[in-house]
């Protein structure tokens, strides 16, 4: 399984697959409305290169205008049906960088190369906040290549989910946030194991953790900030030993089944 996979920080990542780079919720900066970088370096501007960049859905640290503005001219970029009509700053940057967009809805597929990207649903508010005017639902997408990588954006558990996502080789999962705490929607360390025992994957990455916070809270709930990628590699050990858990650093990659 040749896939290799590097994470930036929060749920930027990179995946390779198939000699096609794809990217996921690009967020290249330090510092942003009520919160900063608290661990790992900006992402070096090579992390920006890629054929096909995905946005799961329209919130700010996921949808990040000034980083998508990062991207090479001509990139193709997935985002969720309504996405452009929902953000007008997305419009400007699409027309300044040139960008080629595509929106899909859960269920639909999009081909890069010899790569197929399929999205499915997340349980996840993806309204543009805090007040966005148009309901757009929030994504994960399937990356198809020779190996099969979920990346699950932001989601809650839900009833569907091993039949909307299918059989999957790597989950990129979610596992904390970027406050002390977690609303309606996300995945924690325990229900992000039990999404393994839903996916039954052969590796797992969390991602989404351990990289924003909000200035001035340092002190509060500080376990939330450095504890979930360590409690999901505990509870994972639990609840699915039989899949192999790769705990990185920032900007550090891995090939999930050569790292078994």
């Amino acid at each position: 399984m040749p896939v290799e996979v590097t994470w930036w920080g929060h749920a930027t990542c990179t995946i390779e697959d198939s000699g096609v780079r794809v990217l996921t919720d690009p967020l290249f900066v330090r510092r942003f409305a009520h919160l900063r970088r608290r661990r790992g370096e900006v992402p070096p501007p090579q992390a920006a290169l890629a054929e096909v960049v995905l946005i799961s859905h329209l919130h700010s640290d996921h949808l990040h205008l000034p980083s998508l503005s990062r991207l090479a001219e001509g990139t193709r970029l997935v985002v969720p049906s309504g996405a452009v009509a929902a953000v007008p700053g997305l419009r400007m940057v699409l027309r300044r960088r040139q960008l080629v967009v595509t929106e899909v809805r859960a269920g639909e597929t999009v081909r890069i190369g010899e790569v197929r990207i399929r999205a499915v649903p997340a349980l996840h508010d993806g309204r543009r906040l805090p007040v966005g005017p148009h309901k757009v639902p929030a994504l994960g997408y399937v990356v198809e290549g020779e190996a099969r990588t979920y990346f699950a954006g932001d989601t809650g558990l839900y009833d569907e989910m091993a039949e909307a996502v299918g059989t999957v080789d790597v989950a990129l999962l979610p596992v904390g946030g970027w406050g002390p705490y977690l609303g309606h929607g996300h995945l924690d360390p325990s229900r992000a194991a039990e999404a393994l025992t839903l996916l039954a994957p052969r590796s797992a990455v969390p991602v989404h953790f351990g990289t924003y916070w909000p200035i001035g809270l340092d002190g509060v709930r500080p376990h939330e900030f450095h504890g979930p990628g360590d409690e999901f590699v505990r509870q994972a050990g639990i609840r699915a030993p039989e899949v192999a858990v790769h705990l990185l650093a920032h900007g550090e990659r891995v090939r999930p089944e050569a790292a078994r």
